[in-house]
C-alpha cells in the first residue's frame, strides 16, 4: 500500500481543484438534465472508424457487446444495481472503448437509458473518441455550482448521454472521493429502474482513484487484454478493490474469432 499512500500525498500537494461540499441535484433534476443533453450528430463513418460499433445492429463485431449487455443488465436487474465502474489493471487494455460500446449497446434496448461518465480524470478520452469538443465537464460539476444539464452531451444516440472530462485533473482522488460525488452516485441509485450509469475509470494499478471510488459504486467490471494482461496484475487489482462488488471480467482483443469475450469470477 506504500504506492497508494505516496500517490495520495502527491495528489494533496498538486491538486488544482477542491471538492465542492454542496448538496447534489435531486433525482428529478438529474432526469431533467439527461433530457436536456446537448445533441451532437456524429457521422456514421467516423463512428465505425473509431470502432464505436455498439449502435450498429447488423455489425457482426457488435455481437460480443450484445452478449455482454445481456449478462451485465441481467445481473444488475437481479441486484437492483444502477452504477457500474469499468476499469483495467493497466493502460491500453481497451477499457474506454469497452465502456463506450457497452453503454451504447445498453441504450439500444428501449428499456434503458444510459449515462456514461468519464471518470478517468488523469487521462480523459471519451469525448475525444467521439470527436466531441467539450468546454466543461465533470470537474466543473464537482467544484462549482454548474448543473448537470449544462454539461451532458448526447452523440446522436437515443437514450444515451455522456458526462465528459475535458482535461487532466490533479487531485483526482479527492474529487472522486468527495461528498458531492458521493451525493451524485446516491442520487443515481435512487432511480432504480430504467437508468444505468457507467463510469469509465482509470486503470487500477496506476493511481488510487479506482480504490477511492469502486466501493461507492454498485459493481465493477475489469477489462483484460488477451495475451497482455498479467495474472499477477489482475490478482493485485482485485485485491486493491477488496471492498467492491466485482461483476466479472471482459476479455478484450481476443485472438480467437469465436472466443467468449466475457467471464465471471
Amino acid at each position: 500500500m506504500d504506492r497508494i499512500a505516496r500517490a495520495l500525498e502527491r495528489a494533496k500537494e498538486n491538486r488544482q481543484f477542491k471538492p465542492a461540499q454542496m448538496p447534489v441535484s435531486s433525482p428529478q433534476a438529474t432526469s431533467d438534465a439527461f433530457a436536456a443533453a446537448l445533441q451532437v450528430d456524429i457521422p456514421e463513418d467516423f463512428l465505425r472508424k473509431m470502432k464505436i460499433i455498439g449502435g450498429f445492429p447488423n455489425d457482426p463485431h457488435a455481437d460480443s457487446y450484445r452478449l455482454l449487455r445481456t449478462r451485465v443488465t441481467q445481473r444488475m436487474q437481479q441486484q437492483g444495481w444502477v452504477t457500474l465502474g469499468i476499469t483495467s489493471p493497466r493502460p491500453r487494455a481497451g477499457k474506454t472503448l469497452t465502456s463506450i460500446n457497452l453503454a451504447i449497446t445498453i441504450a439500444m434496448d428501449p428499456k434503458y437509458s444510459v449515462l456514461l461518465i468519464d471518470a478517468d480524470l488523469k487521462n480523459p478520452s471519451v469525448h475525444r473518441v467521439f470527436g466531441i469538443s467539450a468546454e466543461k465537464g465533470i470537474a466543473d460539476y464537482l467544484t462549482t455550482d454548474t448543473e448537470l444539464e449544462g454539461l451532458l452531451v448526447s452523440p446522436g444516440i437515443e437514450r444515451f448521454a455522456i458526462l465528459p472530462c475535458v482535461s487532466r485533473i490533479d487531485g483526482s482522488s479527492e474529487l472522486l472521493g468527495g461528498l458531492k460525488m458521493q451525493a451524485l452516485i446516491n442520487s443515481f441509485k435512487q432511480r432504480k429502474g430504467s437508468l444505468i450509469v457507467l463510469f469509465d475509470l482509470p486503470p487500477v494499478l496506476i493511481s488510487d482513484d479506482v480504490v477511492t471510488l469502486s466501493s461507492k459504486l454498485d459493481a465493477m467490471l475489469i477489462v483484460v487484454e488477451d495475451g497482455a494482461t498479467k495474472t499477477q496484475d489482475l490478482r493485485r487489482s482485485v485485491e486493491l478493490m477488496e471492498h467492491a462488488q466485482i461483476l466479472g471480467t471482459v476479455l478484450n482483443k481476443a485472438r480467437e474469432k469465436e472466443a467468449d469475450t466475457y467471464g465471471y469470477y
